[in-house]
């Protein structure tokens, strides 16, 4: 009997060392936790913008991100394109014309006939994008002109506005039979 009570009290007395060093390790863990420091991560992050027009733009910033929480808080309507270790690109899509549209983009019509989007005036300015064929017969002379002359491209309206106009002057396209 003796013997059974000195086994019984070994068992405690290693199963409370036993706790006893846990415990210590968690205390040690605690204070580990407490005066570690973490260093904050910087990476490169690339915001892409797409436009109605089709145009995009690319602006790159350097982040210092201290709590990925609040980073990915930030970019909450972006969509996340590609990511590495240093660099990270977002893309969002705007429901608007580009800035480039809005300070010199102007309609007008290009040599083959077609609705045309140009940076400037569309005598001498490159083109930016082209549209559909328009069938110049059926095409007012006055609205003829002004698409020689162009027509200033105001806002993401105005922008609709003389897309949805000359839709209903696009060459249909003769089929054979």
């Amino acid at each position: 009997m003796k013997v059974i009570r000195s086994l019984i009290f070994l068992l405690i007395a290693i199963f409370l060392s036993g706790i006893n060093g846990i415990m210590s390790a968690e205390a040690k863990n605690d204070q580990t936790k407490e005066t570690l420091q973490f260093e904050p991560l910087e990476v490169q992050v690339v915001l892409e913008r797409m436009y109605l027009d089709g145009e995009f733009s690319q602006e790159t910033i350097k982040e210092t991100i201290w709590s990925m929480e609040d980073f990915w808080a930030k970019y909450d309507g972006w969509q996340l394109i590609d990511m590495t270790e240093d660099r990270v690109v977002f893309r969002e899509f705007v429901d608007d014309i580009s800035p480039l549209l809005k300070a010199n983009g102007y309609f007008g019509i290009n040599n083959d006939g077609a609705l045309t989007i140009f940076n400037g005036k569309p005598q001498t300015s490159k083109i930016i994008h082209t549209f559909f064929q328009l069938d110049i017969g059926k095409l007012e002379s006055k609205k003829h002109e002004e698409l020689k002359k162009g027509i200033p491209i105001k806002d993401k309206h105005h922008y609709v506005e003389v897309l949805e106009t000359f839709k209903d002057f696009t060459l249909e396209e003769k089929v054979a039979n």
